[in-house]
């Protein structure tokens, strides 16, 4: 199984809600693992992967609802995705710096 795609299984149809969840879940963590490395360009792809993901959630979710034990488990997710998004956020920083600077052409200064 990919870590970007639902169980091959389970159609996109057929596939419960908190699956997508749980895929965005491992694709959030894999581009945090990512960030660590360093691995800009991973990070952007497994970022359009999970993009994929939450629009394939959205239109399941339109037809399909969560039982009251599902969305407890489906907040427990939340957390996770939103931690690894939060240290994301807090690794990408100096790069984004850098490739602002870049685009502005003026060399950041080492200190």
């Amino acid at each position: 199984m990919s870590l970007m795609t639902l169980p091959q299984t389970a159609s996109a149809e057929a596939a419960p809600l908190l699956d997508y969840y749980e895929a965005i879940e491992r694709a959030s963590a894999d581009m945090l693992s990512a960030a660590r490395e360093g691995d800009w360009d991973r990070v952007v792809k497994l970022e359009g992967a999970c993009a994929v993901l939450i629009s394939q959630l959205k239109q399941a979710a339109q037809s399909r609802a969560l039982t009251p034990q599902a969305i407890k488990t489906k907040a427990h997710i939340m957390r996770r995705i939103l931690l690894n998004d939060a240290e994301i956020r807090h690794l990408a920083e100096p790069w984004l710096d850098d490739l602002g600077q870049l685009m502005i052409g003026t060399p950041r200064t080492l200190h």
